[in-house]
């Protein structure tokens, strides 16, 4: 199985007031439950990215849930209005609990 990998972009600087541009990506083959082993013909069990979350300084600022639909290596790019400077905490929960989670930090002047 390939590495999972999270992986954000936060511009390091912004002008307070300013709309930024937040974008997250994990790197996830995000298995249907429904495709085969094409070696042992076995089904590959399930195994998705079922949530994220994006907060700014500990408050939640952006929540998405997951379906089987989605495609492998969800991207998400959402918009945010820069106000103080802080951290984004970013976090994937997989089927089964398993998290993944990446930081950045933003200066607002």
């Amino acid at each position: 199985m390939a590495k999972i990998k999270p992986r954000v972009k936060v511009p390091k600087k912004a002008a307070a007031g300013d709309i930024v541009e937040i974008k997250a990506l994990i790197s996830h083959p995000m298995h249907t439950g429904r495709a085969k082993n094409k070696k042992t013909g076995k089904k590959i069990p399930r195994k998705i990215i079922n949530k994220f979350t994006a907060s700014f300084n500990g408050q939640e600022v952006f929540v998405a849930n997951f379906e089987p639909a989605v495609s492998a290596n969800p991207y998400i790019a959402f918009p945010f209005k820069a106000s103080e400077s802080g951290n984004f905490t970013f976090t994937w929960v997989e089927d089964g609990g398993a998290e993944f989670k990446a930081s950045k930090k933003m200066s607002v002047s």
